[in-house]
């Protein structure tokens, strides 16, 4: 995952939550190993917001599939367990990046009212970034 790349994901993310009327907005991208590439603050966004977007995005990555996806099934059963493991969180907002079906990094946002558009903006920058993304 290169710096180019998560900022085209980080500036596409931004604009898309704008848009939603969100501007208290924090995106993190992590690579294949689930270490930070870069985090981005809006002017106003919470001090909060920069741990949940990092978790999100380590989440996502970690688990292959997006945190409202883990949130939902990490909420009873055989999986619950997975939620006490450290850096993970279960809140939407955190998106798996692929290069075909190669898992190669994570995008997570925080900072919306609600996590299903946290979702939605991280799912506009990874398609803002899909020409870079071969």
């Amino acid at each position: 995952m290169s710096l180019q790349i998560a900022r085209v994901m980080a500036d596409a993310s931004v604009a898309a939550c704008q848009k939603e009327g969100s501007t208290n907005i924090t995106v993190a991208v992590v690579d294949r190993a689930g270490d930070l590439v870069l985090l981005h603050r809006s002017d106003s966004a919470n001090p909060h917001n920069a741990e949940l977007a990092r978790r999100k995005a380590y989440t996502a990555r970690t688990y292959g599939v997006t945190t409202l996806q883990f949130r939902d099934r990490t909420v009873t059963g055989e999986f619950v367990g997975q939620r006490m493991l450290s850096d993970v969180v279960a809140l939407g907002g955190g998106v798996p990046i692929r290069i075909g079906n190669e898992l190669v990094g994570a995008i997570g946002l925080s900072g919306s009212p609600m996590q299903e558009v946290d979702e939605k903006c991280a799912n506009a920058g990874i398609a803002a970034a899909a020409p870079l993304l071969k």
